[in-house]
């Protein structure tokens, strides 16, 4: 035997974790049909330095009961005896088990996420006010209580930057559906955690979509949650092979695979899963198939409903794609005619419709993910999204021979939702289009895109989540002692005068000129007679597409905001007039416009503007006339939202979005949880 110390094998890094736990929740095993499917391995990425609770990279998992003046000893994932055995086996009575199965779901959910991103996610960072000047500190660790209330509630805390699930005593309509009086904990549901999870995340990218200003705002953050723990199901084999077998391979009956959070329905008074993808379930316990409507989109207001609208749109699509894919193989299995035998179908073609429903999850979601790249940073609704989608999957994905794009156009065409500013539902017109004009082509100098090469070539080979988060902050506010100028500065002169404010308006629909006092914007505090202009991100975007075809971006996302008072006349009309000083007036509103800029490094141009025009831009096409004013048409809109007759259509009235936690009365509002 060879004593050379080069001829010794060492162990390489596992790629991931197995750690057993619920596919769906606690309940589905008790069903003899679900029974053996529930109980799954999930895989997460490995950390080498996980430490007990689990604590990691993203997430501390602290496991205090304050409602039963308990502490849970924190799971040691790196026990040899756990690791042997992939895991502690599921149980509801073992709170360290609980602590395994919320780190599991929260892991693979952010593994999904930074798949379709290409990129390390981020969490909301903590913002303070410092002598009057607003700093922002990385938040390293999101801190999950599994056990956190003691209540039919589970929600994310922006504030504390927290999940926090409850858990309950069930009250069922039915006794033989679940024990009465018994204990339902929600963070044993897949869906509830993968859920709950996808809010933290989108308000790590987007932190202004819970400010009420359309009514799919709210509903975006609802439905976008449940379509990632949704599509998430489909990443388990099993699971999908034994639905696909139950409904002989026709996804669009009822099935576990489109149903959200069964045990929590049916515990707290439902007749179902909280919610379903394509269907309900009567008092009858008759499941009905959702009929889509063009009229779903202006009837269907309150929140929940609303992101139940876009959940059901999104569902749609998959099936669609699901079925168009799956074509062949039907006609294959049935000699041509279409028409399986009554009976099972055969195993094989189980397993290859089961392979393809499963694909086509992971690109449905993936595109669902990639799509938030190409949303506007405020006042988010579902038209924006449907642009978002077409958009960022044309540009990776050229040749869309499954016709991808059509089922999603379709979906949403058959709700009503149609996106503002096009003529027509094709692909070419939903696209963003690249900017035409040459004067607004150029408004970003040349030095502005050598700052935006010196910040990708900083942050290209940077892994660890905090030295990004520092470096980016030190591009968007600058650092003298690196020699960073800062993008604020990079955007304006040593006077505070834009170098091309007219065409840096027309292109992001922010005020840049002199005049953004009469507006109601307030100076910057690094220039005294220039705008103030909020930049929230700055994003490096490198994917490659299935042709090769590499996107070499940056994305940037712009804010600003107006202080504006409302006023009612004699005949009940609304007037918003800016107020050009700070002022205390607790009446006054919030008003903001945004923008998304894509910047392509490749040719060193602006390739997309996405934005919310914070003035009305409609005029400024009129030859000399540059006099701007408030967007009109989007604070109507707002002011509906808050004060007016959309408030209580949506559930969520003007008092309660100033709440420091709007989940937890979002998922409190219906008595639902999520």
């Amino acid at each position: 035997m060879s004593t050379n110390p080069s001829s010794a094998i060492f162990p390489t890094k596992p790629p991931f974790r197995k750690l057993r736990g619920f596919a769906f929740d606690p309940i589905t095993s008790l069903d003899l049909e679900t029974a053996e499917i529930n109980h799954i391995t999930y895989k997460v990425p490995w950390e080498d330095d996980l430490k007990p609770g689990p604590e990691g990279e993203y997430i501390k998992v602290i496991d205090r009961d304050p409602a039963s003046d308990a502490t849970y000893k924190p799971v040691d994932l790196n026990d040899p005896s756990i690791l042997a055995t992939d895991g502690l086996s599921p149980s509801e009575s073992n709170p360290q088990f609980h602590q395994q199965m919320t780190y599991s779901v929260i892991m693979s959910t952010i593994k999904n996420f930074e798949k379709a991103l290409g990129r390390k996610v981020m969490w909301s960072p903590l913002e303070k006010v410092v002598k009057n000047k607003h700093t922002y500190e990385f938040v390293d660790k999101l801190y999950v209580y599994p056990h956190a209330l003691r209540d039919q509630n589970a929600y994310y805390s922006p504030e504390r930057k927290a999940l926090l699930f409850g858990y309950y005593n069930a009250t069922p309509k039915n006794a033989g559906i679940y024990l009465p009086g018994g204990i339902v904990y929600s963070c044993l549901s897949h869906d509830i955690v993968a859920h709950e999870t996808t809010h933290a995340l989108l308000d790590g990218m987007y932190s202004r979509f819970m400010e009420m200003t359309h009514p799919d705002v709210a509903g975006f953050h609802e439905g976008f949650s449940d379509i990632v723990a949704l599509l998430q199901h489909f990443t388990h084999p099993e699971i999908v092979r034994n639905q696909i077998r139950k409904v002989r391979g026709e996804l669009n009956t009822e099935n576990l695979l489109a149903k959200m959070a069964v045990e929590f329905g049916q515990s707290t008074g439902e007749y179902s899963s909280l919610r379903d993808a394509i269907g309900y379930s009567d008092k009858d316990g008759k499941w009905i198939r959702n009929k889509p409507s063009t009229k779903d989109y202006d009837s269907m207001l309150e929140c929940h409903d609303r992101g139940a609208l876009l959940v059901s749109t999104i569902f749609d699509a998959f099936l669609a794609i699901y079925e168009n894919r799956t074509a062949d193989l039907v006609r294959i299995g049935t000699g041509g005619t279409g028409i399986l035998v009554p009976g099972e179908i055969h195993p094989d073609l189980v397993k290859r419709l089961a392979d393809e429903a499963s694909k086509v999850a992971s690109h449905v979601l993936n595109m669902c993910v990639r799509a938030l790249d190409y949303c506007p940073p405020v006042d988010l609704n579902y038209g924006d999204y449907l642009r978002a989608l077409i958009t960022a999957d044309k540009e990776l994905v050229e040749d869309d021979v499954h016709n991808y794009r059509i089922a999603f156009i379709n979906a949403f065409r058959k709700r009503g939702i149609f996106p503002e500013g096009v003529s027509n539902l094709s692909v070419e017109m939903l696209c963003y289009q690249d900017l035409q004009d040459q004067a607004d082509k150029q408004a970003f100098s040349k030095s502005n895109f050598e700052f935006l090469r010196r910040f990708k070539e900083r942050l290209s080979y940077v892994g660890d989540r905090k030295t990004i988060f520092t470096e980016t902050q030190n591009f968007i506010r600058g650092n003298k002692l690196k020699g960073i100028t800062g993008l604020h500065a990079s955007l304006f002169d040593t006077n505070g005068k834009a170098t091309n404010p007219k065409n840096l308006e027309n292109i992001t629909g922010l005020v840049f000129s002199e005049q953004y006092a009469d507006l109601g914007i307030r100076n910057s505090r690094t220039y005294r007679y220039s705008p103030s202009i909020e930049i929230h991100s700055l994003r490096i975007h490198n994917r490659t597409g299935p042709d090769g075809n590499l996107q070499n971006q940056i994305i940037m996302t712009l804010a600003q905001r107006s202080r504006v008072q409302v006023k009612e006349d004699d005949n009940g009309g609304i007037h918003f007039i800016p107020l050009k000083k700070s002022s205390a007036n607790t009446s006054a509103m919030t008003f903001r416009g945004g923008c998304t800029l894509i910047f392509d490094l490749n040719d060193l141009t602006l390739k997309h503007a996405i934005s919310k025009p914070i003035f009305d831009s409609c005029h400024l096409k009129e030859k000399g006339n540059r006099k701007l004013s408030l967007n009109k048409k989007r604070l109507m809109m707002q002011y509906r939202c808050n004060y007016g007759d959309l408030a209580d259509k949506m559930n969520f009235a003007s008092r309660r979005h100033r709440l420091s936690e709007p989940f937890a009365f979002i998922h409190k509002a219906k008595t639902d949880i999520i």
